[in-house]
């Protein structure tokens, strides 16, 4: 498998419901995995790759690494201006989930496509592309850029549940934001349930809560 990734698999020989989990600039593939417990009481197998991009501390090809990102975002890097990069790690994303899908013991019938702040831009990109795929999307203090969301295929996203939250504190990504991609996804068709949170860029104990609650109601048998 061509990105390196981390896994909580339950016990069992499955198929389990399944949660991609796609994590933030500048962490890595532990990052996400502390969730897997949280989440339908540990009995999800949990896949997290981790993004192909070394952040450096000072965009330099000398500088230190300080984590992994899906696609360049620091000012002064002048990658982050290519048009391409984005589109180049959605792709490296569809890849490894076709080969962790042929790995591990899958439900695909219970998948779901997670992400936090520039990971939620890769579940995006995957579940509305493909709805068929994923039973739900959870996007996590992220966003849906505008070029991306004009690029998606026109397909019918009727079946794709959506889960988007958002802390009102956060100063990162302004909540606006997560206001904004959770309109744009329930105009494409799909089922949106938006909340705000008061909390800053994170995930809040409560908000855990309540996205193990809807997983747990949409990811049912």
């Amino acid at each position: 498998m061509q990105l390196a990734h981390a896994t909580h698999v339950p016990a069992g020989a499955g198929p389990h419901p399944t949660i991609f989990a796609f994590h933030g600039f500048g962490s890595n593939a532990l990052d996400l995995l502390g969730l897997a417990p949280l989440l339908l009481g540990g009995r999800a197998l949990m896949i997290a790759p981790q993004g192909p991009d070394e952040v450096r501390l000072d965009a330099a090809a000398g500088s230190p690494v300080a984590g992994y990102g899906w696609f360049p975002l620091l000012p002064g890097d002048p990658r982050a201006r290519d048009p391409q990069a984005a589109l180049r790690a959605i792709m490296a994303a569809r890849a490894f989930v076709d080969q962790a899908s042929a790995r591990y013991p899958v439900d695909p019938e219970r998948t779901v496509a997670l992400g936090f702040s520039q990971g939620g831009v890769i579940a995006y990109a995957l579940a509305l592309s493909e709805p068929r795929r994923f039973r739900a999307l959870a996007a996590l203090s992220s966003w849906l850029p505008d070029d991306l969301a004009r690029s998606l295929p026109q397909v019918d996203r009727s079946s794709l549940a959506a889960w988007v939250q958002h802390g009102r504190g956060d100063e990162v990504i302004n909540v606006g934001r997560g206001r904004e991609s959770a309109t744009r996804v329930r105009a494409m068709g799909a089922q949106v349930d938006f909340r705000e949170y008061d909390m800053a860029h994170e995930v809040s104990a409560q908000s855990v809560v309540d996205l193990d609650a809807w997983l747990r109601a949409r990811l049912a048998s």
